[in-house]
């Protein structure tokens, strides 16, 4: 059937088997007040409710979060002093952007203790929590860039914000990339900070609307000040520290111990997903990043919660990463047919062809992969089997 194919190999759903959980989480804010608060929350959890329905629950949260803010600033104009012909978004909308990120966060950071509360830890919740964060991944920055809009007076234009996104997908790609060597999770410190940031800044803007964002100091936009913060605290809070975890696996003999070509080979498909998706800015006829942004940032991260996905899998059943996926073959496709043609027309269509082939083929890859791995271990994904069963 077209929902029964089976992704995992035998040597993989082994590696399920025989997979134990092992993460390290020494961020302040993390230890010091979220998991004191996720700790309360979880209290008021009903324990029949499944804790992969609650991670779904704050993905579907995340997902009405940009859809709402899709629709009704589709080309991230809204808050852009550059076209004053288009009305600024009314302020209920940043407070419900800032409280459906709070509720998608929360069921984020509760699901986990959930899973410990009912005796339902596994493999599977972990695949679905981690496969569903790779998606929001790339769907978060968006949302944020709505606020600043895409102008250069105060903002960046959206061909920085797409290097900007490249930084945020290359820190949660990290932290698995940094596992399939170590063995162990180590939970990045800027994961909480943004967030938190994130949704107070929403909540600000729904207070005081988008202008407030709007100024520059000694010409340092406020666009500019985000964009060089987060380089900065990926170069001294992530980056390096991967790289540290990594070398201290290796030189007291505790990780996977792999070859050099072994050990990065997670990073070539990451590559070839932003070089290819560049390639195609570069080569655009109609300056494709500048004709529709959101539809080729979506597309990006599209492909790129597929590969991480791959990359999560393989790190958890502890088998080889693949180095190349499927879904770069239509987009070389398209590039290649629209640098030849130069047709501004044909060029947005294949876009939008790609945008939803790609969804649908990582949709159906996500559900078959649950699905199997429902099968395997005689579990349900959305309920909670009861002893007797």
């Amino acid at each position: 059937m077209f929902l029964e194919r089976e992704y995992l190999s035998p040597e993989q759903l082994n590696g399920f088997d025989n997979y134990k959980y092992n993460c390290k989480d020494t961020g302040l804010l993390s230890i010091y007040v979220m998991h004191p608060f996720w700790n309360w929350v979880v209290q008021y959890c009903p324990k029949n409710i499944a804790p992969n329905l609650l991670t779904f629950t704050g993905f579907l949260c995340t997902i009405g979060m940009y859809l709402m803010l899709m629709v009704m600033d589709y080309d991230f104009t809204a808050s852009d002093p550059d076209h004053p012909e288009v009305a600024p978004l009314p302020r209920w909308v940043w407070f419900m952007a800032g409280l459906l990120l709070f509720v998608g966060y929360t069921l984020d950071g509760i699901d986990g203790k959930q899973a410990r509360r009912t005796g339902t830890s596994g493999p599977l919740g972990e695949l679905f929590d981690h496969g569903l964060d790779s998606y929001t991944a790339g769907l978060i920055p968006a949302t944020m860039y709505s606020i600043f809009g895409r102008g250069s007076h105060y903002s960046v234009p959206p061909f920085r914000m797409f290097f900007t996104m490249c930084n945020v997908l290359v820190n949660f790609y990290l932290s698995h990339f940094e596992k399939y060597n170590t063995g162990v999770m180590f939970l990045p410190w800027g994961y909480d900070f943004t967030m938190c940031g994130m949704i107070i800044t929403f909540l600000i803007t729904s207070l005081f609307g988008s202008d407030l964002w709007q100024y520059s100091i000694f010409g340092i936009t406020n666009g500019m000040f985000v964009e060089g913060t987060l380089y900065f605290f990926s170069a001294i809070t992530n980056w390096p520290i991967v790289l540290h975890n990594i070398y201290k696996s290796y030189k007291d003999g505790t990780g996977h111990m792999r070859s050099f070509p072994e050990a990065i080979r997670p990073l070539i498909p990451l590559i070839l997903c932003y070089y290819i998706t560049y390639l195609w800015m570069a080569w655009s006829p109609s300056n494709i990043i500048e004709k529709d942004p959101r539809a080729l940032f979506f597309l990006m991260g599209t492909i790129f919660s597929n590969i991480s996905c791959r990359l999560i899998v393989a790190q958890m059943s502890s088998t080889r990463c693949d180095w190349f996926s499927p879904m770069f073959l239509p987009m070389l496709l398209a590039i290649a047919v629209t640098a030849v043609t130069k047709l501004a027309w044909l060029e947005l269509f294949l876009l939008y062809a790609l945008c939803f082939g790609t969804s649908l083929a990582h949709i159906h890859y996500g559900t078959c992969l649950v699905r199997q791995m429902c099968r395997h271990f005689k579990i349900n994904c959305f309920t909670i089997k009861k002893r007797s069963d």
